[in-house]
């Protein structure tokens, strides 16, 4: 299992570098697969796909919105259209809660309107971070954020952790490791700066916007990371899915970089474009 996921990590590193570095296109194509994915395994997950291998009309609802949305993220520059696509696929979840009376509960119909903003509409950050001025440096903060946290944060718990972070959600996580999680991701951002943004963004000092982005992202990963993990214990499932080897799901692998995304790109927007 080890060798089975570092090999994953690998490559999923090297399809990062790949799809980021290109952009465009190919990246909005990628990340609409991964918001398809993530959305079925959440929607899987609180039980609201379709019986006996039929596509349930909330399902339908979430993959035509979620199409609609990515689409016009990259096809339309005015990103208050995101929001309104928003508002529209409520709309029609609220229209098919009345009109299909009583076939769904309320509970339902937040869940599934959950699933289209949780995964697939906060996955399309790492797209808005990427078409930004400096994007294809700045966007590298989502994975400083997240994956190097994690990794920091695996670390310096293994070695020096005591105080439980979340006793009954995550025993094995503690408030040491949180905190080198955060520290790593820091300072990982500020020589990333350094060595390599300060020579392009040379008009102004980024190492310690960078070093502040780095840090609240590392704060929100942990938390996305454990959100993930609390929606798995609460429906009493080990993975969302069997897509990564020795990872699971989409949701497994992407659970920090979902809840990091968009806080990457605001905070960028207000230290780096404000």
């Amino acid at each position: 299992m080890f060798w089975t996921r570092l090999m994953s990590s690998a490559i999923l590193v090297v399809l990062a570098l790949l799809f980021i570095l290109t952009g465009g296109y190919l990246l909005a194509a990628v990340l609409l697969f991964l918001a398809l994915m993530a959305f079925h395994e959440l929607m899987k997950a609180c039980k609201l796909t379709g019986k006996a291998g039929k596509t349930d009309r909330l399902e339908v609802i979430g993959y035509a919105g979620i199409i609609i949305y990515y689409l016009l993220m990259v096809f339309s520059k005015e990103r208050e259209y995101l929001f309104l696509m928003l508002i529209v696929m409520l709309a029609a979840f609220m229209f098919l809660y009345v009109f299909a009376f009583p076939s769904y509960r309320a509970e339902q119909i937040m869940c599934a309107f959950f699933c289209v903003a949780y995964a697939p509409v906060m996955l399309s950050f790492i797209y808005l971070v990427r078409e930004l001025p400096h994007g294809i440096y700045t966007v590298w903060m989502i994975f400083i954020s997240s994956w190097i946290c994690d990794t920091c944060a695996y670390a310096v718990g293994m070695m020096f952790g005591k105080h439980k972070l979340a006793p009954v959600l995550s025993p094995k996580k503690s408030i040491e490791g949180a905190i080198g999680g955060i520290v790593g991701s820091a300072v990982v951002g500020a020589l990333y700066a350094h060595f390599v943004v300060e020579s392009v963004i040379s008009d102004q000092n980024v190492l310690w916007a960078f070093v502040l982005i780095s840090a609240v992202g590392a704060v929100i990963s942990q938390v996305g990371d454990l959100a993930a993990s609390a929606i798995k214990r609460n429906h009493e499932i080990k993975d969302y899915g069997k897509l990564i080897p020795g990872h699971g799901g989409v949701m497994d692998r992407f659970d920090s970089v979902i809840f990091t995304a968009p806080m990457i790109y605001f905070l960028t927007l207000l230290l780096i474009h404000g």
